[in-house]
């Protein structure tokens, strides 16, 4: 149905989002970072990194939760940090504090993730 009178969009800062700012404890993404044991892992995870090599290591929640989108969403590497960039409750789900309008890893930062988080650690994680 169309409206008798057409209004214009409004700019992007001031289109009003349906949640008000805050996230629904009822979203999938919310209630399944909530199932996760991610501070457990975490732990082990960094033990595979040095603190004096190369940069700080993304953290564990940030690694395995990008891989998790990906899979669930069956997007490629590119598209899956797409989604994330513009969704809040996917940021959310990666450990991020608030929503950011940057990305907040590059692509190629999931071949990494997948080489650090194998198999054994996934059963790990599933058996919690």
């Amino acid at each position: 149905m169309y409206r008798k009178e057409e209004q214009p969009l409004p700019p992007p800062e001031k289109f009003e989002l349906p949640f008000e700012g805050k996230l629904s404890p009822n979203n999938r993404w919310v209630i399944m970072a909530e199932l996760i044991p991610w501070d457990d892992f975490e732990e082990e995870s960094a033990k595979l990194f040095s603190a004096e090599k190369g940069a700080p290591a993304k953290l564990f929640r940030m690694a395995l939760g990008t891989l998790i989108i990906k899979e669930k969403l069956g997007t490629s590497d590119r598209e899956t940090i797409e989604q994330i960039r513009e969704n809040p409750y996917l940021q959310y789900f990666i450990g991020l504090n608030c929503y950011q309008q940057e990305p907040p890893l590059e692509s190629s930062m999931l071949v990494h993730f997948r080489k650090r988080i194998d198999g054994e650690l996934i059963n790990k994680i599933n058996k919690k």
